[in-house]
């Protein structure tokens, strides 16, 4: 089983796809310019693995190639807005 804090930001994430994500009105950078899944579906598959602070750095590394990817995508005809980080990035889609 997963330690509490583990299935604590696991509770968090979920709550976040289920009902903020589908309102927001952009997709995940990565996603749409790379494929597979989300950040916040990779972060939970890296949180369920490692646990809160192993996935730390895995976390971390997955929004900074958010981060890449929607700069990528800012120069392209993608619209949309990178969901990482405090500050949101526009890019068209």
């Amino acid at each position: 089983p997963m330690p509490t804090a583990a299935r604590a930001v696991d509770a968090l994430i979920r709550g976040y796809q289920r009902h903020l994500s589908p309102r927001k009105g952009f997709t995940c950078a990565h996603l749409v310019a790379h494929g597979g899944r989300s950040c916040s579906a990779a972060v939970r598959d890296v949180v369920a693995r490692r646990g809160v602070a192993r996935g730390m750095v895995p976390t971390v590394l997955r929004f900074v190639a958010c981060y890449r990817a929607a700069t990528i995508l800012q120069q392209s005809n993608v619209q949309g807005v990178c969901c990482c980080g405090g500050i949101p990035i526009p890019f068209r889609f």
